[in-house]
């Protein structure tokens, strides 16, 4: 019995939980709490002690899922990126990952190392990177869905898993 598709399909999906809980959790809870606490003078704490933490384990989940979802795809790998007739589903959620991807590490953590104060930044800086981030987040949040749906369509398991 080969338990290596069973591995990488559980911390796909363990990553891939964790990845788009952040994801939400970023869009639906602490920006608007940060605008809330910056208002009152309350925001250090957050954006000094919970949101480095969370970027963290942010960042690092999208990593894994896309690793363990490329190891799970296996030899479909280039037909589902190149979007092979079978592999065509699988192959669109592939790429809505490997883009959410990409925001998060080109675009969304190099803002976020500016609005936090991790790496300088004048203030026209801070502004440009409040916006690209809060906009590569608002991205990858749209993008979530589609995702999810293309990547567990039953075809997709079909195709792949031979089910």
């Amino acid at each position: 019995m080969d338990l290596m598709p069973g591995f990488a399909r559980w911390i796909h999906v363990w990553a891939g939980i964790t990845w788009v809980g952040l994801l939400y959790y970023f869009n639906f809870v602490q920006v608007p709490a940060l605008k809330d606490a910056a208002a009152d003078g309350t925001a250090a704490g957050i954006s000094k002690h919970v949101a480095p933490r969370a970027l963290l384990w942010f960042r690092w989940a999208a990593v894994v899922t896309w690793v363990a979802g490329a190891a799970l795809l296996g030899k479909a790998f280039v037909p589902a990126f190149t979007l092979q007739a079978d592999y065509a589903a699988i192959g669109v959620g592939a790429w809505l990952g490997t883009i959410m991807l990409f925001n998060v590490w080109v675009l969304i953590w190099p803002n976020q190392k500016k609005i936090l104060g991790l790496a300088s930044a004048d203030d026209a800086a801070k502004a440009r990177a409040r916006r690209v981030a809060f906009l590569a987040s608002r991205t990858n949040t749209m993008l979530s869905v589609p995702m999810i749906f293309f990547m567990t369509n039953g075809l997709t398991h079909r195709a792949i898993f031979g089910l």
